[in-house]
């Protein structure tokens, strides 16, 4: 099923396509338009069921960080198992993803600093006079209700960034959160540019500090670029 045609399908008849899926295998790739290879939001059928959700694999952009994300669970295997009460129905009940449900769990994400860049880039790859002015975002891919971006402030004119900087996100349905980080460096006169991003499930989390790498726009791994994080659940 085309994407186009997976949304509506979804807005009205979320029921039935739920316990279809619960029975049967569902595809949704991207619609035939697409002549630029972008890609739809993927959450919208893992959310709902769809157990091939396919991608234009050579459209760069944060849908795919998304796509690459989810499956770096399971040791990177390419397969991920479904969360249970997507599967099973409870007192009969469809699991309904705009539902007003309670807070499940707590994540604390502590971004201390990041280092690697004058490696992997030029020195006048950001600014051409200046060391760079970096910022990094954090934030949830999930349920409409689990979703948010935080940013912490900018460091200015230098290549390893401190913040020490901590963020709290309130989860509802941890077993769909992506934890997404993207790096930017400021820029006045034009568009920020890019430094990194890095997208895991919540699942996937080992509480404590870790070094965590950082990735292209189109999903390869940098040689050193790394932040220091610490995630901490409540």
């Amino acid at each position: 099923m085309s994407s186009c045609r997976f949304r509506p399908r979804v807005r009205w008849s979320l029921v039935v396509n739920i316990r279809f899926t619960q029975k049967n295998i569902l595809r949704v790739y991207p619609k035939g338009t697409r002549f630029n290879s972008s890609n739809y939001k993927p959450l919208i059928g893992w959310m709902h069921g769809a157990q091939m959700v396919a991608f234009n694999m050579q459209g760069y952009g944060r849908s795919l960080w998304l796509m690459q994300g989810m499956f770096r669970a399971n040791g990177g295997c390419g397969y991920v198992k479904k969360p249970d009460f997507v599967m099973k129905n409870l007192d009969n009940q469809v699991f309904y993803p705009k539902a007003n449900l309670p807070v499940k769990k707590t994540l604390k994400v502590k971004v201390y600093m990041g280092d690697g860049w004058h490696l992997d880039f030029k020195h006048t790859h950001f600014d051409l006079y200046s060391p760079p002015d970096f910022y990094t975002r954090v934030g949830i891919a999930g349920v409409p209700a689990d979703e948010i971006m935080k940013q912490t402030k900018k460091k200015e004119d230098i290549w390893t960034p401190s913040w020490e900087e901590e963020f709290t996100f309130q989860l509802k349905v941890p077993e769909l959160a992506l934890l997404r980080v993207e790096v930017h460096e400021h820029d006045l006169s034009e568009k920020d540019d890019f430094g990194g991003q890095t997208c895991f499930p919540v699942s996937e989390l080992k509480q404590g500090i870790r070094a965590v790498p950082l990735f292209d726009r189109k999903g390869n791994k940098y040689n050193t670029i790394r932040l220091l994080m610490r995630f901490h659940f409540i």
